[in-house]
């Protein structure tokens, strides 16, 4: 080989390194994140409420070990999505660390006990209610702007990927919260779907209006058949009834709405994921995904670990990895990691229209 061309060949080598290092860069999206405790990510730490998980066990097996605020023994679902996008997870909005670059990896608004309706969780008092969410997002666009210019952070907001989980809560936490509370007096459970429904989709139509472009929007769980209720309204450890309808109700709506709402926007701006489904897997077979119960909360105490919150007091379980929940309402690491797993890669059943490894390579080529 010539000295001329060992230069050539030193030079394109060269090259591909600096590009293999802008490529990431290059491809990288903001992420932001709006909803409830499945998605919380530590904005309700720096908030006067009940709704919060800031205390050990909550973190135990996050990298720190320490309770972050997420409702999780460690890692939640927009951690792994994240975690697959190859980028770290966007902070809480709330968090004063969050500013300068930290601002373009995008932002967690979500806060624990919120739902699609503002008098969802009103027993805990000081939440971000979506309302909310949605002005910090302004508030957050405002921001990126004065970093980046207008017309960069349009780019950026546009080019997002945004995760939204809402709608649990209006059912477990005011429908169904007492046993006649005042939605359950003014709607029959058909007429109260059909209402919350049309509450979302004004949401997620201010979503697309503030610029939202690919927005993933996650279904309720089986609420029947988590440990709180099972040791509420079970028996034997059957999933409870009406909330398994109210489930069954909710979500198919959930997928006509935005099946309707793409059409009026004319593009697949909102994919549905069948998180229902995603639960229902693992909850009828938990030895099939190598867990010992899907029935029995690792952190907490009473009838299937299901009574209260998960507190330095609590049953705890040795393995986490064993249990299908970590609380009485939210699913362990493992769990969200099946659920990610769906998310991404999950067939039409799972994910409509497509999932999200098909929406990243089809945004990857326009």
């Amino acid at each position: 080989m010539t000295k001329s061309v060992a230069n050539l060949a030193l030079v394109g080598f060269c090259i591909l390194q600096v590009m293999s290092l802008l490529l990431p860069q290059a491809n990288a999206r903001a992420f932001l994140v709006f909803g409830d405790s499945l998605v919380d990510n530590g904005n309700n730490d720096f908030l006067a409420t009940t709704a919060r998980a800031d205390n050990y066990p909550y973190g135990i097996d996050f990298p720190t070990h320490r309770p972050t605020g997420r409702f999780s023994n460690g890692l939640n679902i927009p951690d792994l999505i994240s975690e697959h996008l190859g980028q770290e997870s966007p902070m809480p909005y709330l968090s004063p660390m969050l500013k300068k670059e930290k601002l373009l990896v995008g932002a967690n608004f979500a806060s624990a006990g919120i739902g699609i309706l503002n008098d969802t969780g009103i027993q805990f008092l000081n939440i971000i209610r979506i309302t909310k969410q949605l002005e910090y997002f302004e508030q957050y666009k405002l921001r990126v702007s004065g970093l980046v210019g207008e017309e960069e952070m349009n780019r950026l907001v546009n080019g997002a990927l945004v995760l939204i989980t809402l709608g649990g809560n209006d059912f477990v936490n005011n429908y169904y919260l007492v046993p006649f509370s005042a939605r359950s007096r003014q709607f029959s459970l058909p007429d109260y779907v059909v209402f919350i429904i049309s509450e979302y989709r004004k949401v997620l139509r201010k979503m697309y209006d503030l610029g939202a472009r690919r927005v993933l929007v996650t279904g309720t769980g089986p609420m029947g058949c988590v440990p709180a209720e099972l040791a509420q309204r079970s028996r034997n450890g059957e999933c409870a009834t009406e909330l398994q309808r109210a489930a069954s109700l909710f979500n198919p709506q959930l997928v006509q709405m935005i099946t309707e709402l793409n059409n009026e926007v004319g593009s697949s701006a909102f994919i549905a994921a069948n998180t229902q489904q995603m639960h229902m897997d693992f909850i009828s077979d938990p030895q099939a995904y190598g867990f010992v119960t899907s029935k029995v909360a690792c952190c907490g105490q009473g009838p299937y670990n299901g009574i209260g919150l998960c507190t330095p007091l609590s049953n705890l379980c040795p393995n986490r990895d064993l249990f299908a929940f970590w609380d009485p309402f939210h699913p362990s690491e493992k769990a969200s990691r099946i659920i990610a797993q769906q998310i991404l890669n999950g067939s039409p059943e799972y994910m409509h229209p497509m999932n999200l490894s098909t929406v990243l390579t089809v945004d990857l080529m326009t």
